[in-house]
């Protein structure tokens, strides 16, 4: 019986993030390639490239903070949304306004 691959793995996406983000992590990129399979796996991927990261985009319960959104293919993302090959995932801010 063939070894398993790790979740998402040979599976590349592509993840795009916003300018608040790489202005806390430097060396961090806005358009970022790895392997994932799912949105939670890709924000493991950019908390081990930049640790902390993932930090601010979930929370401990653990899902996205509120104050960040997470989208595929125009469509609001979870955690456990899966990534099909090729994916662009936005992890964008929340807007608000007083």
């Amino acid at each position: 019986m063939p070894a398993q691959s790790p979740p998402g793995a040979g599976n590349p996406v592509v993840v795009r993030l916003p300018g608040i983000l790489i202005d806390l992590f430097p060396g961090a990129l806005r358009r970022v390639e790895m392997s994932a399979g799912t949105v939670g796996e890709a924000i493991d991927e950019l908390d081990r490239r930049w640790p902390g990261m993932g930090d601010r985009i979930r929370d401990t319960r653990p899902a996205i903070r509120k104050h960040m959104n997470v989208f595929l293919d125009g469509e609001r993302a979870t955690l456990e949304t899966a990534l099909p090959k090729g994916a662009e995932v936005f992890i964008i801010t929340a807007i608000s306004g007083g």
